[in-house]
């Protein structure tokens, strides 16, 4: 089981704002702004308050409720309603999807997905402010079940069609993308029975990728992982105490070894822990 860690949610070109650690210890990831897509930042709901209301509060006063976002990956059953049927999904396509293939991304491969976040807390007026370090953190999962080429003559659920990679209608290329790709996960885990093969985490210590008291590109990965090849990455990217990760690429998949699949399932672990 190859794991790949992908890079998603607001960053500093899109959204200009950290996801956030909301008090419950809820990882909310905010999906990027696109207005060719059809899911309004309104429309979408958090422990059952209204995204685009929490944005706010933190400051984020240029979105409103005709700002259309692109909810990809879509691995929160609740932030939206949902067709029957429904399970996470994400897409991908272009360059990004090509760096999938070329390096054997497939079925039963597992997706963590991580993000900018910082934490967030109540003022005296019930207010929502951000506090504490900006850090890299992985905020959800996906293990792959089915992978979907979707082309003109594709034939997708019903459930599926509401998918920013697909079209309502005619199911077209995404901005006309040649190896537009859906990745859609397993009814559960092959290696957590019991656990859907999607989902978003609470905050958990071992889910932070950022290295304390350094800026967040510097990881804490585990010494155990020099050696395995992790693509956008060298040898060069160990440091004296830190990994630097790349600023370049969305996916970062690490070679199929017991070694990266130990540290993938007990990231899994940490972020379902009640």
């Amino acid at each position: 089981m190859k794991i790949i860690l992908s890079r998603k949610g607001f960053d500093s070109e899109n959204g200009k704002f950290p996801s956030m650690i909301l008090p419950s210890g809820m990882l909310l990831s905010l999906p990027i702004p696109h207005q060719g897509d059809r899911t309004l930042f309104s429309e979408l709901t958090c422990e059952g308050v209204s995204v685009l209301n929490l944005m706010h509060q933190l400051g984020m006063t240029e979105f409103n409720t005709e700002t259309k976002c692109h909810l990809d990956p879509d691995i929160n059953a609740d932030m939206i309603a949902r067709p029957k049927g429904w399970k996470g999904a994400f897409g991908q396509m272009g360059g990004a999807q090509g760096h999938l293939e070329n390096n054997g991304v497939g079925i039963g491969d597992l997706f963590l997905f991580f993000g900018w976040f910082r934490k967030t807390e109540e003022d005296n007026r019930s207010m929502l402010r951000y506090v504490g370090p900006h850090i890299h953190l992985i905020y959800g999962y996906l293990q792959i079940g089915e992978i979907l080429k979707v082309t003109n003559s594709t034939s997708l659920p019903d459930w599926l069609i509401d998918h920013p990679h697909t079209n309502r209608k005619k199911y077209l290329h995404l901005q006309g993308g040649s190896n537009n790709t859906i990745y859609v996960a397993t009814d559960e885990l092959t290696f957590l029975k019991g656990i859907p093969g999607y989902g978003c985490f609470k905050f958990h210590p071992k889910l932070v990728l950022t290295k304390p008291g350094e800026s967040r590109t510097r990881w804490d990965l585990p010494k155990e992982f020099q050696g395995l090849k992790i693509t956008y990455h060298s040898d060069s990217s160990w440091k004296d105490g830190y990994f630097q990760s790349a600023a370049k690429g969305q996916e970062f998949v690490i070679e199929d070894s017991p070694i990266a699949e130990k540290w993938g399932k007990a990231i899994i672990e940490a972020g379902l822990e009640k």
